[in-house]
């Protein structure tokens, strides 16, 4: 028996929050202090993809805003559950820049999708 779509789609997003987990709880991640805002906005960019595949069940599609909006908030809103984790992790902090770059990176990530629908020959919800 193959696992059906709802997994298939979601199984990433599972795995994907699991690897943000893992490097948040290191205590000592050997990232220059100050420098980790492109990381977490590249991080989160990743998350929004994956996210929004799951959310509108596949890519590329053409993404509506209720699409869109539900992936954001659950991308933004496993930010906000992260900087809250990290705060019980020795030795690191929540940090409100850290979530706008979460932020940032989950728009940004929603967009390509959005323009990967339109530009792409044939999205999934026209085949």
């Amino acid at each position: 028996m193959s696992p059906g779509p709802s997994f298939r789609l979601w199984a990433p997003v599972v795995i994907y929050m699991a690897a943000i987990f893992f490097v948040s709880a290191d205590p000592d991640p050997g990232i220059p202090t100050g420098t980790d805002k492109p990381l977490h906005w590249l991080a989160y960019l990743g998350l929004a993809v994956v996210v929004v595949r799951a959310v509108a069940g596949g890519l590329p599609v053409r993404l509506d805003a209720r699409s869109a909006a539900i992936a954001m908030l659950i991308t933004v809103g496993y930010g906000a559950f992260d900087e809250v984790h990290q705060m019980f992790v020795p030795g690191r902090s929540a940090e409100m820049n850290d979530l706008l770059a979460d932020a940032a990176g989950a728009i940004s990530g929603a967009v390509v999708c959005w323009a990967w629908g339109i530009i792409s020959p044939a999205p999934r919800d026209e085949r």
